[in-house]
C-alpha cells in the first residue's frame, strides 16, 4: 500500500512544534519551508513508509520538489525512506544520485548520509559512486561526498585514499569546507598514527586545516599533550 504524500504531510504537521522549528532556524539560515519536525518522529515515519510502496512515495515527493512543493522535513524523510528502502545496491545508486541535486543543506546532506548504511556492503561500488561529487565544487555535492567519507570510510584499507580524495577538495564554499575539516579531525581522532603524516604534509588551505586542527583539539578523546602538540601546528 502507497502513503499518500498529502497525508503524510499532514501528520508531519500534527507532528510540527513551533519551538523546535525556530530554534533550528537558527542553525540552518535560509531555509524558510520548515515545519518543526524532530528527527526520531521522521525516522519512525519513515520505518512506518518502508513498510509499504516507499518507491510510491518517495515519486509523490519528488514531483512536489520539481514544484517547489516539498517543505524540509519532506526532503529529510525523502532520504531516509531511500536509506532504509533501498536494499539491492543498483537501486541504491539510482535513488542517491537522484536525492543529491535535492540536498540544499547541511542537515539534508547529514541525515541522508547517516542512513545510507548500504555503503558498508558495498563499500567500492560507493566508491565509485562518490568520485563526481567529490570532484564537483558544488557546495553540498562536495559536502555529500566528504561526509559519506567519514561516515563509511575510517578503516585501514581506505583511510589513505579518503585522505588523499580529501586532500583533492577545491570548492571554497562553507559547508564543503567545513566537511572537509570535519572528515580530517574524525579520521585523526580514530587513527591519529595513521593520520599525523598528512597532517604534517598535506594541500589543504589554510583555514580548513586550522579547523580541522582546532576540531580535533575539542575531541574529548584527545588528551592533554597530544591536544598542545596539535595546537602547535596550526598555520
Amino acid at each position: 500500500m502507497t502513503l499518500e504524500r498529502t497525508e503524510i504531510r499532514r501528520r508531519l504537521e500534527e507532528l510540527a512544534e513551533p519551538g523546535y522549528r525556530d530554534f533550528n532556524r537558527k542553525l540552518l539560515p535560509g531555509v524558510e519551508d520548515m515545519l518543526g519536525v524532530r528527527t526520531p518522529a521522521l525516522r519512525r515515519l519513515a520505518r512506518e513508509i518502508t513498510k509499504g510502496d516507499w518507491r510510491g512515495y518517495v515519486g509523490q515527493v519528488r514531483t512536489a520538489w520539481r514544484q517547489g512543493e516539498a517543505c524540509h522535513e519532506e526532503r529529510l524523510l525523502w532520504g531516509m525512506v531511500v536509506g532504509i528502502g533501498a536494499g539491492a545496491w543498483e537501486e541504491a545508486a539510482a535513488y542517491i544520485r537522484d536525492f543529491v541535486p535535492v540536498i540544499d543543506n547541511w542537515a539534508v546532506c547529514d541525515s541522508f548520509c547517516g542512513t545510507l548504511k548500504i555503503a558498508g556492503k558495498h563499500k567500492e561500488e560507493m566508491w565509485g559512486l562518490l568520485a563526481p561529487y567529490l570532484g564537483s565544487e558544488l557546495e553540498y555535492e562536495c559536502r555529500f561526498g566528504a561526509v559519506m567519507l567519514l561516515d563509511y570510510y575510517i578503516d585501514e584499507d581506505y583511510v589513505d585514499r579518503a585522505l588523499c580524495a580529501l586532500d583533492r577538495i577545491r570548492s571554497q564554499a562553507y559547508y564543503s569546507r567545513m566537511a572537509v575539516a570535519w572528515a580530517v579531525s574524525i579520521f585523526y581522532v580514530k587513527m591519529p598514527e595513521r593520520v599525523m603524516p598528512y597532517l604534517q604534509k598535506n594541500h589543504l588551505d589554510d583555514w580548513t586545516y586550522n579547523k580541522a586542527l582546532q576540531k580535533i583539539c575539542e575531541s574529548l578523546r584527545i588528551d592533554g599533550q597530544t591536544r598542545a602538540l596539535i595546537r602547535s601546528m596550526k598555520r
